[in-house]
């Protein structure tokens, strides 16, 4: 004879499995919320002769001279070095639009999961000392360990971030200002159910990254 299972079990086990499909819809709700993921600028077909671009980036080998500048300021190894693909022709800078740059105008690049960054590199747009980020940093997105050979500011208005620098591992409430220093290791990763825009500042014309073999947030 099959055993029945009581009325009360039957409520507790249907409320349970009610509660986690509102839960995942309410997930799923939250993710269709977000923007659209930009799409990045410079495919692989774009690389030149010699060039390999992934991700939106020119990908290029690690030299000797800086590995040793790197062996001067960290322990970790390097994997890579990141920059702007695309010939381009500086600004005339004679024209409102030369000065006033939309951010759709803007190179994308794809560095990691959920992080792309909308780049205005100072070299193209008539900059001598500065260059300019603004990320799209979905839910739990992070780019990979890197550094710069500048400083660096990140500035938030509004978001949880997880940050990485150096050595120490730690949270922050927007509103924020963070400086990195120069050749420090560094990420952050968006713990926040929203979409985080963090403005990069950069007081150089180019663009350009390391990326590590290390990674601080791996599960």
């Amino acid at each position: 004879m099959s055993k029945r299972i009581p009325l009360v079990l039957m409520i507790g086990l249907f409320s349970v499995l009610a509660v986690s499909t509102l839960k995942q819809a309410g997930a799923e709700d939250k993710a269709s919320m977000l923007p659209p993921e930009p799409v990045v600028t410079y495919k692989p077909d774009d690389a030149k002769p010699g060039q390999s671009i992934a991700h939106g980036e020119v990908i290029s080998a690690i030299d000797e001279a800086r590995k040793q500048l790197h062996a001067q300021h960290h322990p970790h190894g390097i994997i890579e070095t990141r920059s702007i693909p695309g010939e381009f022709q500086p600004s005339a800078m004679d024209k409102v639009s030369d000065f006033a740059l939309q951010k759709k105008d803007l190179v994308v690049i794809n560095p990691g999961p959920g992080e792309y960054v909308h780049v205005m590199e100072g070299q193209r747009h008539g900059y001598q000392n500065l260059t300019v980020g603004i990320t799209y940093t979905a839910p739990g997105g992070a780019p990979p360990m890197h550094t710069h050979k500048g400083e660096e500011a990140h500035v938030l208005l509004e978001g949880r971030i997880l940050y990485a620098l150096g050595d120490s591992v730690f949270t922050l409430e927007a509103p924020y200002i963070v400086n990195i220093p120069p050749m420090v290791p560094h990420s952050f990763k968006n713990l926040g159910e929203d979409l985080a825009e963090l403005v990069v500042i950069f007081p150089t014309n180019v663009w350009e990254y390391d990326v590590l073999n290390y990674f601080p947030f791996a599960e």
